[in-house]
């Protein structure tokens, strides 16, 4: 029996006559960062959607730790302990970065959400929000309205919000997206950390990211994975960088 902690089984999603998933087969490992790539319009999302419960495929099947999730919504998997950051952030622009990951702590241990003033009073829940916080880059801006937030400082929270609820796996959904050179530097560094205790699925296209996180890399191209591979074995192989257009720099 597999112990991967996501195994996806010959996936497939139609839109009409387009294939937009095409038997897609993958798994994520424990301890590992495995990365999803591939050129626009290549069908990355679609998958994503689809591990996440957002869409439902046509075919095959979808493992959470050795539970199939493949009619399960979002919320069902979630609780299974599927965690993920989005390409456009997905955060409460009205309450604070302490407020919003206090929120996902709240959400994780199953409380309804009523009144915020009977959260305030829940020490414990303010505790392991701060404790998130301790060390990294929003430790001093805890008390911050996520409106007042850089982009590159609501990647760094959508990121804390997904760890709150202690997922099993995390989706990085394009984390880099819209950070300069340095904030992009600064989510690697973070993105290493938490690699140390949760496996992860990174979809990107910062080529330089990817390769300094990814365990291993698949390539998918039109809604088909044509290679899956180790760093190396993916910067010499001739099929990828076809599909990448003979772009050999965003290869080396």
């Amino acid at each position: 029996m597999s112990n991967a902690i996501l195994e996806v089984k010959g996936l497939v999603k139609r839109f009409g006559g387009l294939t937009a998933t095409d038997s897609v087969t993958l798994d994520v490992r424990p301890g590992e960062v495995h990365a999803l790539i591939g050129p626009n319009g290549a069908g990355k999302s679609t998958l994503i959607n689809q591990l996440c419960g957002e869409l439902a495929p046509d075919e095959g099947q979808v493992f959470l730790a050795g539970t199939e999730v493949t009619a399960m919504d979002v919320p069902a998997r979630v609780a299974l302990g599927l965690g993920r950051t989005f390409q456009i952030t997905n955060l409460l622009n009205d309450m604070t970065v302490r407020e919003n990951i206090a929120m996902a702590v709240q959400a994780r241990a199953g409380h309804n959400f009523r009144i915020w003033d009977v959260v305030r009073r829940r020490r414990k829940l303010w505790s392991e929000a701060e404790a998130l916080l301790d060390g990294t880059p929003l430790e001093h801006r805890a008390h911050v309205p996520v409106a007042g937030l850089s982009h590159g400082e609501k990647k760094q929270l959508e990121l804390l919000v997904a760890l709150a609820r202690k997922p099993q796996i995390l989706l990085l959904d394009e984390p880099m997206a819209g950070l300069g050179h340095a904030e992009s530097q600064e989510m690697v560094i973070r993105l290493r950390d938490v690699a140390q205790t949760m496996p992860m699925l990174l979809v990107e296209h910062d080529m330089e990211a990817v390769f300094a996180l990814a365990t291993r890399i698949s390539v998918l191209v039109y809604g088909r994975i044509i290679a899956t591979g180790t760093v190396d074995e993916i910067r010499t192989n001739a099929e990828v960088r076809e599909a990448y257009l003979g772009a050999e720099d965003e290869l080396c």
